[in-house]
């Protein structure tokens, strides 16, 4: 397993959407822990692009996370919906985007990844068909699948996934199993205790984990690592534009919604998540590339009301560092927790 590779058991979360870069995946893998690249909303040329300069910065090994395709959305409540956030679009200076369906070159990098093989390829929103995972199997690639419950767990590791990513509702962006409902959420210390039950597939943690004590609690229940993605946020390293970093260090709450991609993600909130999140169809990527240009035209112009603030429910914790320091300082206090816990419950 790719992880026994690595000296640091914690795993940098994709990020896809524009915080994800080569050097933040090289930061994490070289300072001990397990870098990802993001591919989706990228083409399977531009994944070819980024991996190749993962290649030049270092050797040690790193992942590739795909988003797996869903059916299309109800045209109808599209309709409804475009129409009702015609006003606000237009108040960030944007026009509305084409709702349109697609499979996020899905074809076109699984072929991809099969020609070039990754170390490890991670799957979001889905459970691969099982000759996409055995395929990718038989080229030495390690496939990991993220769950969302214990249901989701065994079809994972039936599939065949090699180590599935138990990712708790407290998680920022996007659910990434194969049900978006709100009201199927998990928190992850129950939902990790419920699946190690059930599964014998290794298991990462996910979700609203910011805190080496917090690493080791996932640890003692059963994770091979702990994957944080908002802790990474406003490191040097990552893409993140500077009106999400600004608002990681406000007090806000976060919240689940459909409002910016039609697929419910934890953000910051703000007033477009506020006024649209009852309304918002179950509808991705269709409402993902609706009000895509209205959050890009917020992100330059600074306007945070319009932008998906994507955040776990830990955020106010993030800290502004490089990602190696970051890992290497997260480890030293997961250490010194579980040395801590061990000190005061001595073994009779």
């Amino acid at each position: 397993m790719i992880l026994d590779s690595c000296s640091i058991p914690i795993v940098l979360a994709p990020l896809a959407g524009g915080p994800s870069t080569p050097e933040l995946a090289v930061a994490v893998s070289d300072a001990g822990g397990l870098g990802f690249l993001a591919a989706g909303y990228l083409s399977a040329a531009e994944l070819g692009d980024r991996r190749r300069r993962v290649a030049e910065l270092t050797s040690r090994p790193f992942g590739v996370n795909l988003f797996v395709p869903g059916p299309a959305g109800d045209a109808a409540g599209l309709r409804q919906y475009a129409a009702e956030i015609e006003f606000d679009v237009s108040g960030a200076g944007a026009p509305l985007g084409e709702p349109r369906h697609d499979d996020d070159d899905w074809v076109a990098k699984i072929g991809y990844l099969m020609d070039a093989p990754a170390h490890v390829v991670s799957f979001t929103f889905g459970i691969p068909a099982e000759d996409v995972i055995g395929g990718l199997r038989a080229r030495g690639t390690e496939v990991w699948v993220t769950v969302t419950s214990p249901d989701e767990a065994q079809r994972a590791a039936a599939a065949g996934a090699d180590l599935l990513v138990v990712q708790g509702f407290e998680a920022g962006g996007h659910r990434g199993g194969t049900s978006d409902a709100p009201e199927e959420a998990a928190g992850l210390i129950a939902l990790l205790q419920l699946i190690t039950a059930r599964v014998t597939t290794p298991v990462v943690a996910a979700g609203g984990i910011a805190t080496g004590a917090a690493i080791a609690a996932v640890l003692c229940l059963g994770a091979r690592a702990a994957a944080l993605g908002t802790a990474f946020l406003d490191s040097p390293e990552a893409a993140t534009p500077q009106v999400h970093r600004s608002a990681l260090h406000d007090d806000a709450p976060t919240r689940l919604t459909r409002a910016f991609s039609g697929r419910t993600a934890r953000g910051i909130e703000n007033q477009f998540l506020r006024t649209h999140s009852e309304s918002a169809p179950s509808a991705y990527p269709e409402v993902h590339h609706l009000t895509s240009p209205m959050r890009k035209a917020a992100r330059q112009a600074g306007l945070a009301d319009y932008v998906n603030l994507w955040a776990g429910q830990a955020y106010p914790l993030t800290e502004t560092v490089p990602a190696a320091d970051l890992v290497r300082a997260l480890w030293d206090q997961a250490q010194a927790a579980l040395n801590r816990v061990a000190s005061h419950f001595p073994r009779p």
